[in-house]
């Protein structure tokens, strides 16, 4: 990097990121995630929160011993069960970093907490002095910083250094800040904290108003030198900072920034991809460097200009990021070998040969639907049936559904429930409608449909349909199924919900009840 500062690169997606309404992950898709951020060369990944839950503890191991290269984190409130809880998560990992977290805003203090601002500081020191107890490697956020008095501020900090933390990430946590006023923030941090040269200074900004890049980046010019943020600008509410922008701005602009990441750049859309199959979060065609109209010009004068010189409307290269690489990979006749090793290149890995047998089987199924097989339909093969099928509750043996002009749609549904094979008939608005009303005949979830989105997975009359289910009871489930029949896929999605709502376990929200 020469004469240029590094800019650490933590990724949040596991993390802040599940934090989405229905973008839990399961243990297996977070180490898939954990997998690519790694071929991403990411630094640091948040993998969760592990006192939130059992489910989120093992997700956090699992993470932690499959992770080689880079740096592996557990969020833990400044309480004694969150920071012994990510502690023990965290055992095997490479590099273990603990992010403990106060707040420190007057309405957080005040409302949330309960606490006078002694009381804070003297908290805050306990938790770093706490996590330092199973690494040497802590971050210390005082949350709401971004609506915190920056006197108040500067003293946390000062405490928490000297207690031992090295890396201090000032979190616009609300999303209320502006560029200007966020970068004059750090600069005024890093200026005022007398050990301040003790610490790397880190940001967290939240969407809301839209500006979590640009503020990230204003920090950056003022000091900052480690950026926070998710795949795609997943996260809680309108979302985090998006790690594609913020690296591809600083990469673009070398003219303006003095410090560069070390992200292997070309492994963004793959990311990208895998990311948004797992959560089901589709990807706006318009979003930067990884919607599907990044690199597209469809003006004349645009295309021409391109033609002519690509740098007149382009300021990168779409092979950059990733587009245009290995799209298409495999067919009918490829064998075992080749299937397995382009999985392995999008991050799935097989624990036992019987995954793979079992993966490779679908595989050889969709192949007699589809000429093409393309990387997204093997992200979506492994992601929507899973590499592994254990404890699912419910199983589609049979579907039959039923749509003429002037006749009322009809389905009928068999499931395989606990083991045991259970039908049911019902007719609907449509063949969709009539199928969800067969399950729920069945099944009867109690639970309220709030999204059903469809979308193709690629271009041609071929191509897999995607679907994502939404439904909400005691809490919000997404689920996701593909098939080149969409009325099919629609069943999946739906049963996927079911099963993932069946099985889900209760969180503890990371900003809930802190001390």
């Amino acid at each position: 990097m020469g004469n240029r500062d590094k800019l650490f690169i933590f990724d949040t997606t596991m993390r802040d990121g599940e934090q989405s309404p229905g973008a839990s992950m399961t243990k297996d898709e977070k180490v898939r995630i954990a997998k690519m951020l790694e071929k991403l060369r990411v630094d640091v990944m948040e993998a969760g929160f592990p006192a939130s839950s059992p489910g989120d503890f093992e997700a956090v191991q699992a993470v932690a011993a499959a992770v080689k290269s880079a740096g592996v984190c557990g969020l833990a409130r400044a309480r004694k069960e969150d920071i012994d809880q990510a502690g023990a998560a965290l055992k095997e990992a490479v590099a273990p970093r603990i992010h403990t977290f106060i707040a420190t805003s007057p309405i957080h203090m005040q409302q949330k907490l309960m606490m006078e601002p002694d009381e804070v500081v003297e908290q805050a020191v306990w938790a770093v002095k706490r996590a330092l107890k199973y690494t040497d490697d802590v971050e210390f956020s005082p949350e709401d910083a971004g609506r915190s008095d920056p006197a108040f501020l500067c003293r946390i900090i000062e405490a928490v250094i000297d207690a031992g933390a090295r890396t201090i990430n000032i979190p616009d946590t609300v999303g209320y800040n502006v560029p200007d006023q966020f970068g004059a923030l750090i600069q005024r941090i890093i200026t005022d904290v007398p050990n301040s040269d003790k610490a790397i200074f880190s940001i967290h900004c939240h969407n809301d108003l839209g500006l979590a890049t640009a503020n990230s980046l204003s920090a950056v010019l003022n000091g900052a030198r480690q950026v926070e943020c998710t795949i795609n600008g997943l996260g809680e509410r309108a979302g985090n900072c998006s790690l594609e922008e913020v690296v591809m701005a600083v990469r673009t602009r070398q003219d303006l920034f003095p410090c560069d990441t070390d992200i292997d750049t070309t492994q963004i859309v793959a990311c990208s991809k895998l990311v948004s199959g797992i959560t089901g979060f589709a990807v706006q065609p318009n979003k930067a460097i990884v919607g599907a109209n990044a690199f597209a010009h469809e003006a004349g004068i645009h295309q021409d200009g391109v033609l002519k010189n690509r740098e007149t409307y382009e300021i990168m290269r779409a092979e950059d990021v990733g587009w245009g690489e290995n799209s298409l990979v495999l067919g009918k006749h490829s064998g075992r070998n080749a299937f397995k090793a382009r999985l392995a290149d999008l991050g799935v890995e097989f624990s036992s040969e019987n995954e793979l047998n079992d993966a490779f089987g679908r595989f050889k199924e969709l192949a007699d639907k589809k000429h093409d097989i393309f990387d997204e339909d093997l992200q979506a093969l492994v992601t929507n049936t899973g590499v592994e099928s254990t404890n699912e509750i419910l199983k589609l043996v049979s579907l039959c559904s039923k749509s003429e002009t002037g006749e009322k749609p009809f389905a009928k549904v068999t499931l395989l429930v606990n083991g045991e094979e259970k039908s049911a008939e019902k007719e609907g608005s449509g063949p969709v409608d009539a199928v969800y009303r067969a399950i729920e005949e069945i099944i009867n979830s109690e639970s309220e449909l709030k999204l059903y989105s469809v979308s193709n997975i690629t271009s041609g009359t071929d191509s897999q349909g995607d679907v994502t289910v939404r439904l909400e009871k005691d809490g919000i489930v997404n689920g996701h199924g593909s098939d080149t029949d969409i009325v099919i896929a629609s069943a999946k999605a739906y049963i996927n919900a079911l099963n993932l709502m069946f099985m889900r376990k209760n969180r503890t929200h990371p900003q809930a009840d802190e001390v």
